[in-house]
């Protein structure tokens, strides 16, 4: 360090410091942009790994959503069943629900397409096959591979091998609730019974003050009688 340094003038001196300086500031420059750029590429990688998991974990939930009914997911279109011959008995074949599940089976398998791993791509990719082709498919073993790749990634416990799971299948939604256009007319309805109600009110008080205002007046008027016949009284002539 002393072999650094040049004490034989104080110019020499100066400059050497200021070398010194300059080369530590430079090097903390450096590493506070390596450590910058790290720490970007980690939290990019995290944000990633976190949306993948929220879409995959959004897709097994889906998928594998029910234990009990029917597990099988049918591809068919309305206008697929209408073409049936037990469309001239029943017609409206099908229902709601099961249109329902099925568009969110195959909104789940394209996330999975996207997001999943080989095997689950391959899994997916031959399930939206089959739905292409109009055969019903199952979703349990795809729910397999979801459910221990999410838990391998959130660093869960494997579940053990002697737990016995019932198959999974497709989450069956509920049906819609009410329509806008009745509660929007109910509100209406309910809006002129409250008008009706607040203008029977408005009436009874304005009976109510006149009634008052009547009283009011007979009894000013008795007061201003009784003085006369008080005086007539004493007066009788």
């Amino acid at each position: 360090m002393r072999s650094a340094l040049d004490f034989s003038s104080w110019q020499a001196l100066v400059s050497t410091l200021l070398g010194l300086v300059l080369v530590s500031v430079v090097a903390v420059g450096v590493r506070l942009l390596v450590m910058q750029t790290v720490q970007q590429r980690r939290e990019r990688e995290n944000r990633q790994i976190n949306e993948r998991l929220k879409t995959l974990i959004a897709a097994y939930k889906t998928l594998g959503g029910s234990f009990t009914g029917v597990l099988a997911v049918d591809p068919r279109h309305l206008r697929e069943l209408r073409q049936l011959p037990t469309a001239a008995t029943d017609p409206t074949p099908g229902s709601d629900r099961a249109r329902r599940v099925r568009d969110a089976v195959e909104a789940a398998l394209s996330d999975v397409i996207l997001l999943g791993t080989d095997d689950q791509v391959r899994l997916a990719a031959n399930a939206a096959q089959e739905m292409a082709a109009g055969r019903p498919i199952e979703t349990a073993a795809l729910v397999t591979s979801l459910r221990d790749f999410i838990r391998d990634v959130l660093e869960l416990d494997p579940i053990p091998p002697t737990l016995a799971i019932p198959k999974q299948g497709p989450l069956r939604s509920l049906g819609g609730g009410a329509k806008p256009g009745a509660a929007a007319a109910s509100a209406r309805g309910g809006g002129k019974d409250g008008g009706g109600g607040g203008g029977d009110g408005v009436n009874g008080g304005a009976g109510a003050i006149a009634g008052g205002l009547g009283t009011g007046a007979g009894g000013a008027a008795a007061a201003r009688d009784a003085p006369s016949q008080d005086d007539d009284a004493r007066d009788p002539h």
